[in-house]
C-alpha cells in the first residue's frame, strides 16, 4: 500500500472508527506504514470534512510532507513503528468504555479469554502524560511491550496490527472488552482466568492465526 491508496484507506478507517462509536469529531488518529514512513490523519480536522489529500505523510524522524499538520500524536505513531516492526497500522481513539477505564487508571485483566487478542494476559494502562509529548510516547511503548493494545491513563486507547482492517477490528474488540468489564464491575470485581489458562489461549490463538 502506498501513495493515494494508502491515504484513502487511512481516511476510510478514521471514518469507520467514528461510525463504529470508537471516536468522535477530530479526536483520535489513524496511520498506516508506507515504506520508510507512514500516512497519518491530520490535526484538528473532522474526518467527515477530510479528503484523501488531507492525510499527511511523515518519515520516522517526524519530517512531514503534505498540506496539513499531522495529528498531534504523530510522535507516538512514529515511535511505535520504530519499536515494533510488526506494526503495519495504528489506531488511537477516545472510545467511551476504554477511556472510562483509563480515567480510573485501570488495566483490563484476564476476566475473559478474549483479552488474549491483544497479545497477553492483560491490556495494560499506561501512566498519564500530556498528549503529543515524548513522555506519552514512552509510556505507550512500555505498555505495548508484548502487546498490541493498551489504555492511556486519562486519555484513551491505542492499538497496532498488521494492517488497517485488522487494527480497526482489534480496536472494536478491545472496546467491547472494556464495556463488558465495566458492566461486570458494576456487580462485583470479576474473577480472572489462571495464568496457565491464558497461556493456553495465547498458544491456541497463535495456531489459529498461523
Amino acid at each position: 500500500m502506498s501513495g493515494q491508496s494508502a491515504s484513502e484507506s487511512v481516511l476510510a478507517t478514521a471514518r469507520a472508527m467514528n461510525s463504529q462509536g470508537l471516536n468522535q469529531g477530530s479526536a483520535g488518529n489513524v496511520s498506516v506504514r508506507d515504506g520508510g514512513g507512514f500516512w497519518i490523519t491530520p490535526s484538528a480536522l473532522p474526518y467527515d470534512r477530510c479528503g484523501a489529500d488531507d492525510m499527511v505523510w511523515l518519515d520516522l524522524a517526524g519530517q512531514a510532507r503534505g498540506r496539513r499538520k499531522p495529528s498531534s500524536e504523530w510522535r507516538m505513531h512514529a515511535d511505535i513503528y520504530r519499536t515494533y516492526p510488526q506494526a503495519g497500522a495504528i489506531l488511537h481513539a477516545h472510545s467511551p468504555y476504554c477511556t472510562t477505564l483509563a480515567c480510573l487508571e485501570r488495566s483490563i485483566p484476564a476476566f475473559h479469554y478474549m483479552v488474549a487478542m491483544a497479545g497477553g494476559d492483560s491490556i495494560r494502562c499506561a501512566p498519564y502524560a500530556t498528549f503529543g509529548t515524548q513522555a506519552l510516547s514512552d509510556a505507550a511503548i512500555a505498555a505495548l511491550r508484548d502487546r498490541s493494545a493498551a489504555l492511556l491513563a486519562h486519555h484513551g486507547m491505542i492499538c497496532h496490527a498488521a494492517d488497517l482492517d485488522r487494527v480497526l477490528a482489534l480496536a472494536i474488540e478491545v472496546e467491547t472488552l472494556a464495556r463488558i468489564y465495566l458492566q461486570a464491575l458494576a456487580v462485583a470485581e470479576p474473577p480472572v482466568l489462571p495464568a496457565a489458562e491464558m497461556a493456553e489461549v495465547l498458544r491456541r490463538f497463535k495456531d489459529y492465526k498461523a
